[in-house]
């Protein structure tokens, strides 16, 4: 959004921003009644997080002896909630800023709000429970009583949808996800790519297992949840886990889950794994991947390591906050509902 600061271009914007300020406080409010704490995560960290396909700002830290060293905007504040469940804290939530570079577009942006929130010793059945209240209560501030986006609607106040990944691979692109899978969670890359060519979609020589999932996702499953009401899509097959324990009654899958609403993405939530070993194995992993594409690779937080071993069994997500507001406002781009967005590159020199 240019010149987004005119009084005019303000004019149009600013009910639906008055309308951020009344939703953050009643969520706030929400998580304050259940003796929830609120945290500020710092922004600045070691370690911006160790996914494949999410991309970092980079920044010097200079300290009193002259002495540079790399840090990073995070992505998420993820890291630093979990070591604060690791201190002792057993219900805690936060409006996080975060940063994502190349990122842009109507559902996309460099600098977002994310409402991310954990509890200890809990399932994360109650994580999802959160997430339906959560939304209704946005959706009753600015009275919306049906979110719309791009032709689609969904009632927020309807009980979820709540569908297993290989159903949904089943239902709308036809494939049996779990015949690509091993017993103990491994993948079948020749399998995946089989069945998703018989569907009629592309797959690169150079493609892994989980650039076909992430295609059939985006392509053929996504576009079709949250229609009527909200999607809860659950147990990520183990390889797509990310933060994410394994499902106690079956290995090849986590307790890992997103909503949706109109085929938008709002939250993304796990039962959270606590095993430093196995979560240093996967952030490995990552930014395997991470420097084979991109020719990159982030560091991976030792302390956050050291703290998983100290953490208590816990649930967790992290929900867009300002798709939320797009959602409960009508809006059709997540630049109208960001109080200053960040300009497009370029300027006076």
């Amino acid at each position: 959004m240019t010149q987004w600061w005119r009084p005019e271009v303000h004019a149009d914007r600013r009910p639906a921003l008055m309308a951020r300020n009344r939703i953050r406080s009643g969520l706030r409010a929400w998580f304050e009644a259940r003796d929830f704490v609120e945290a500020e995560p710092a922004v600045l960290q070691v370690s911006p997080g160790n996914e494949a396909h999410l991309h970092a700002f980079a920044t010097r830290m200079i300290g009193h002896d002259g002495v540079a060293h790399r840090m990073y905007l995070h992505t998420s504040p993820e890291f630093a909630c979990k070591k604060l469940l690791a201190a002792g804290e057993t219900a805690l939530f936060a409006f996080a800023p975060v940063f994502r570079n190349r990122e842009r577009g109507p559902l996309h942006h460099p600098e977002f709000v994310m409402l991310e929130w954990y509890r200890a010793h809990a399932p994360y059945d109650a994580i999802i429970a959160d997430c339906a209240a959560l939304i209704a209560r946005a959706a009753e501030i600015t009275g919306a009583t049906r979110f719309r986006h791009r032709g689609v609607e969904a009632d927020p106040f309807a009980p979820f949808e709540r569908v297993p990944v290989a159903q949904a691979f089943a239902d709308h692109a036809g494939i049996n996800l779990l015949a690509s899978l091993r017993d103990d969670g491994g993948t079948n890359r020749a399998a995946l790519a089989r069945s998703a060519r018989e569907a009629g979609i592309r797959v690169a020589q150079d493609d892994t297992w989980a650039d076909i999932f992430s295609r059939i996702l985006v392509e053929r499953v996504e576009p079709q949840l949250g229609r009527g009401r909200l999607t809860v899509l659950d147990r990520y097959p183990v390889a797509e886990a990310a933060l994410a324990r394994p499902c106690p009654d079956d290995p090849r899958l986590a307790e890992r889950f997103e909503i949706y609403a109109c085929g938008v993405e709002l939250a993304n939530g796990f039962g959270e794994l606590t095993d430093p070993d196995i979560q240093r194995e996967r952030f490995e992993a990552e930014m395997d991947e991470k420097q084979r594409v991109y020719g990159e690779r982030y560091p991976i937080d030792a302390d956050f390591l050291a703290a998983l071993a100290l953490m208590p069994p816990a649930s967790g997500v992290a929900l867009g906050f300002d798709r939320l507001i797009m959602l409960a406002t009508g809006a059709q781009r997540i630049d109208q509902v960001i109080w200053t967005p960040v300009s497009e590159a370029g300027g006076e020199s």
